[in-house]
């Protein structure tokens, strides 16, 4: 309360002394008074209206409708269903379902992998031999001689 009285002061008295620049007078002709703006004349229906509109089994797809009844809000209502019946049907993760055999069928086992990345490995320190002989090859040297006669 004793906060809000001193800022009151404060903003009573600094209202009372004249600021420099609320003194100043421009000459100059580009006064904001000369313009004109034109006022927002649209009219946007009030609640009431938009509910009776709604009530009155207007399809959702009816232009400037945004409510619950559009497609949007179906698809994420079926979804929603979806997932509830998914999740209350879903077996035991300790189960051997169907998908889980199925997954173990075509995974490729890890001795495999292991053998590719073996060879790769190999494979990849031949092409670097290689790479350093190619990088480091100097030509002969060559022995001109004066007279070669």
């Amino acid at each position: 309360m004793v906060v809000s009285l001193a800022r009151r002061a404060v903003f009573a008295a600094s209202r009372t002394r004249p600021t420099a620049l609320a003194t100043q007078s421009r000459a100059a002709s580009s006064s904001h008074d000369d313009h004109h703006h034109q006022e927002d004349t649209t009219v946007y229906p009030t609640e009431s209206a938009v509910h009776s509109w709604v009530s009155s089994f207007t399809p959702a797809h009816a232009e400037g409708y945004t409510g619950f009844l559009t497609p949007f809000w179906g698809k994420v209502l079926l979804a929603s269903i979806l997932t509830g019946i998914g999740i209350k049907y879903a077996p035991e993760p300790s189960e051997d379902v169907y998908l889980t055999r199925w997954i173990a069928l075509y995974r490729t086992p890890p001795e495999f992998w292991r053998d590719v990345s073996a060879r790769h490995t190999a494979l990849e320190s031949e092409v670097s031999d290689n790479n350093l002989l190619v990088a480091d090859a100097r030509t002969p040297p060559i022995h001109r001689f004066r007279y070669p006669q």
